[in-house]
C-alpha cells in the first residue's frame, strides 16, 4: 500500500504492508474482538516459535490483555495524568506512549471518537460521536478502525460535512446502492507490529526495503 503523507519519522514509511479486514453485519466492538484475538494470536506465536530471537532482543514478551476505552474517557485519565489534551484533538505520540504505559502489557482500544476528527466514511453513532476506534500498544497507534457507513445518503451528508465534493466520490457512494449490510473493520500496519514486538527505534528496521520519499530503490 502506497500513502503519499509528507512525513519523515521514526514510525512511518510511505510503502506499507497492511492486514484488512471488513465483517459484515458488524459494530466496532465486534472487529474490536476480532482484533484482540489477531492481536494476541500473533503474539502467543511470536512468543512459542521464536525462543531464541527473543532471548537475543532481550524483549519482555508476553500475551497481551485488553483495555476498551472511550475517547471521552481517555482525554479524562489524560488530563488527568499530566498529559494536556482538548476533547476533539487527535492522539499525539506522548498520548499514545502515556496510555500504553498505564495499560502495560495491553492492547489498549479507544473507541468512540468524535465525528469530527474521523474519515466520512466511519459511522455517526450521533452527531457527535463516531463507530471509530484506535488500537495502541507498545507505545503508538498499530490500528485504525470502525464501522462503516453504508447508506448513501449518511455518506453524502458526511462528504459535505467534511467539505467534501460527493461528486467526487459518485463511484464510491454508488457502490452501497445495491444493499450493502452495516460492516465494520481495521487495518494493521505489519511493520508496525514488527517495529513494536521487537523493540526497534525505527520502522525503517522492521522492513527490508523502506521505502520513503527519499528513499525509492533498491
Amino acid at each position: 500500500m502506497w500513502r503519499a503523507e509528507k512525513h519523515n519519522t521514526p514510525r512511518h514509511l510511505n510503502e506499507v504492508r497492511q492486514m484488512d479486514i471488513e465483517v459484515a453485519f458488524a459494530d466496532q466492538f465486534a472487529v474490536m474482538k476480532y482484533q484482540e484475538e489477531v492481536m494476541k494470536h500473533i503474539i502467543e506465536n511470536v512468543i512459542e516459535k521464536c525462543k531464541e530471537e527473543i532471548k537475543l532482543l532481550n524483549l519482555d514478551l508476553k500475551i497481551p490483555k485488553a483495555k476498551y476505552i472511550s475517547y471521552d474517557e481517555t482525554i479524562e485519565l489524560l488530563n488527568k495524568n499530566g498529559v494536556k489534551i482538548k476533547y476533539g484533538e487527535d492522539l499525539e505520540p506522548e498520548c499514545e506512549k502515556k496510555l500504553c504505559e498505564l495499560f502495560k502489557h495491553s492492547l489498549v482500544f479507544v473507541h468512540s471518537w468524535p465525528t469530527s476528527i474521523k474519515p466520512f466514511y466511519i459511522w455517526p453513532i450521533d452527531k457527535k460521536v463516531s463507530g471509530g476506534f484506535d488500537m495502541l500498544y507498545g507505545g503508538m497507534e498499530l490500528s485504525s478502525g470502525g464501522q462503516r457507513v453504508h447508506v448513501p445518503e449518511i455518506l453524502i451528508e458526511n462528504l459535505k460535512k467534511k467539505s467534501l465534493n460527493p461528486k467526487d466520490f459518485k463511484w464510491y457512494v454508488d457502490a452501497f446502492r445495491f444493499g450493502a449490510p452495516m460492516h465494520a473493520g481495521w487495518s494493521i500496519g505489519l511493520e508496525r507490529i514488527t517495529m513494536v514486538v521487537c523493540n526497534l527505534d525505527n520502522i525503517r528496521e522492521a522492513c527490508l526495503f523502506p521505502r520513503d520519499r527519499d528513499r525509492l530503490s533498491p
